[in-house]
């Protein structure tokens, strides 16, 4: 008799014991998600023009090892990892050139467009050669696209992620403003001509934030990390005007780590 009560007091701890390893091992995976399958989409701002340390293959699309998709690749290693972005690259460019890695297994998209559609480069070397009044036309004209033009682009190519990646989690990036008004420039740009430039970089983050959250998207907000570290802020995590000059107004290796990295491991 004792024998047996002995024996069901074994039997009954072992399968106290073996429950709570279940359940460790259970909690333990549920505090480690699987892998995720990553895919990098955009322009030079996702690429990482600015950033050196470009891998040679990717030609004139310029991706950069410091750029932040291939930073988060890095910390969180994904089962697999598409890096599509492409420096100068169009909505139209993302919907021809850049989907073919989307599919049902994609876990996470991230993005930046819709900069070079309303005229970046053309706005800036305004800017930079023909001064105040040119500038501030041209930034205008600039925000007027973004406001009637854009939407309409970037909606074809949110739609066309949700159609191809429809289990993705999607993480639009902004912009950063380029210049803190009243900072140390004492040469270059106006007061005026950067406070017009500010405006459209706020302007385009505002309709991109617009589109995303239609689509079920996440927008991520670059400006706040940015803030004290634009040009003119005695500490810039952005080029001003340099060689290459395709690497002008563009973020450093710093802006990628600092910047835009936090707001895409906050928004994952």
């Amino acid at each position: 008799m004792r024998l047996t009560r002995f024996a069901s007091a074994a039997t009954a701890l072992l399968a106290a014991m073996a429950l709570a390893l279940t359940g460790s091992s259970t909690a333990a995976s549920a505090a480690q998600p699987p892998a995720t399958s990553y895919v990098a989409l955009g322009d030079s701002y996702s690429s990482g023009a600015g950033a050196g340390n470009y891998d040679s293959g990717s030609g004139s699309c310029k991706r950069s090892k410091r750029a932040y998709p291939e930073l988060w690749a890095a910390a969180h290693s994904p089962s697999s990892f598409t890096f599509s972005a492409c420096g100068g690259a169009r909505t139209g460019d993302v919907l021809a050139k850049q989907l073919g890695a989307l599919n049902s297994s994609t876990g996470l998209v991230s993005i930046t467009i819709g900069g070079n559609d309303a005229g970046f480069a053309d706005t800036m070397s305004t800017c930079t050669l023909q001064g105040e009044r040119a500038c501030v036309s041209r930034v205008e004209q600039a925000r007027t696209y973004i406001r009637n033009t854009l939407p309409g682009k970037l909606d074809q190519v949110y739609d066309a992620i949700k159609g191809k990646a429809p289990a993705a989690e999607v993480v639009v990036l902004g912009y950063p403003r380029f210049y803190k008004l009243g900072g140390s420039c004492a040469v270059g740009l106006s007061e005026k001509s950067r406070t017009a430039i500010n405006a459209a970089a706020d302007e385009i983050n505002t309709v991109t934030a617009k589109r995303a959250a239609d689509h079920g998207f996440t927008f991520a907000d670059v400006t706040k990390t940015f803030t004290g570290h634009e040009l003119c802020s005695g500490d810039a995590w952005l080029h001003s005007v340099t060689f290459p000059l395709g690497d002008s107004y563009h973020p450093t290796a710093t802006g990628h780590s600092k910047g835009y990295l936090p707001v895409l491991e906050t928004a994952a």
